[in-house]
């Protein structure tokens, strides 16, 4: 009996050693020995085997196991349910293959929707890849087209002039024409008091309706300016009737002297006195092929 107490007193401390070892390969990373190490136990020390088990099953569904495997880890936790049904370890085995199975699951979702997605960033990138191509085509057509109108414009000043002036006040363009022929376009600013015709002096509004220009000023405190007839004689009728002045001094002009740098951010508002505002640049192609006698129409 003493010897018997002696070899089961030194199986206890055995077990407990490999126990320690394998918890110690465990937390070193050595996931495969660790798990050689409880199959030992389960081997030479059946009475432990249970608490083997349920290490194993841990071992194997541990996140930072390389070779983690679900399916293996819940057959421990189900052999020691099954085989050692009266272990203090089944309460927890069967709360770990609750949550392994809940994780297994939420990770092949997690595996589907990530497919999911990169077949959506592939579909994404050739759309992707489409727009860039469009994009290069439509600005290959807007250089062709910038070339034409450059052609086109620069026909005109060999021809000498364009016979009409057309204003939208609504959409802030000048349109240079010739013979029914929109040469070019010019984003413009208008008064400050855009909506309606001029009326009197000093509203700050642009008129509305036919003139010429009529005289010019290289001397400009606006770089350059064209001046147009107005009043006209519905102007001046209008006038009358309300009894007041209808003003004058109506030009199509550049950039105030000393703000050229501003360029066409000048069009972001409204700022003249009631003219029409271009920059310097567009100003000197205006003028050089807008005579004294050109029709200027300014619509609504």
């Amino acid at each position: 009996m003493l010897l018997s107490g002696c070899s089961h007193f030194h199986d206890g401390r055995q077990v407990k050693s490999i126990f320690a070892e394998a918890n110690d390969l465990f937390h070193q990373g050595s996931h495969a020995a660790s798990l050689d190490k409880y199959s030992e136990i389960i081997e030479k020390y059946p009475a432990k085997a249970d608490r083997a088990l349920f290490e194993m099953g841990i071992v194997h569904a541990h996140p930072k196991n390389q070779q983690k495997d679900y399916q293996k880890s819940l057959e421990c936790f189900q052999k020691l349910i099954k085989d050692y049904p009266g272990s203090e370890y089944r309460q927890n085995s069967e709360m770990m293959i609750f949550n392994i199975r809940n994780v297994a699951l939420k990770d092949t979702t997690i595996a589907a929707q990530q497919v999911q997605i990169e077949t959506l960033q592939h579909k994404v990138q050739g759309k992707e890849n489409e727009i860039v191509t469009l994009q290069k085509t439509i600005e290959a057509f807007e250089k062709k087209i910038e070339a034409l109108e450059k052609k086109l414009f620069d026909y005109a000043i060999r021809k000498g002039s364009v016979d009409r002036i057309l204003i939208e006040k609504s959409t802030r363009r000048l349109m240079l024409i010739s013979q029914g022929e929109v040469l070019k376009s010019y984003k413009i600013a208008l008064g400050g008091n855009p909506i309606g015709p001029k009326e009197r002096q000093g509203d700050n509004k642009t008129p509305e309706g036919t003139y010429v220009i009529d005289a010019r000023n290289r001397d400009s405190r606006f770089h350059l300016s064209l001046h147009i007839s107005y009043p006209n004689e519905r102007d001046k009728k209008r006038a009358k009737e309300l009894g007041v002045s209808s003003g004058g001094d109506i030009m199509i002009h550049g950039i105030k002297n000393g703000f050229s740098w501003v360029g066409d951010a000048h069009t972001g508002v409204d700022w003249t006195k009631g003219c029409i505002a271009v920059t310097d640049q567009e100003i000197e192609e205006i003028d050089k092929l807008a005579p004294n006698g050109t029709i200027v129409e300014i619509r609504p």
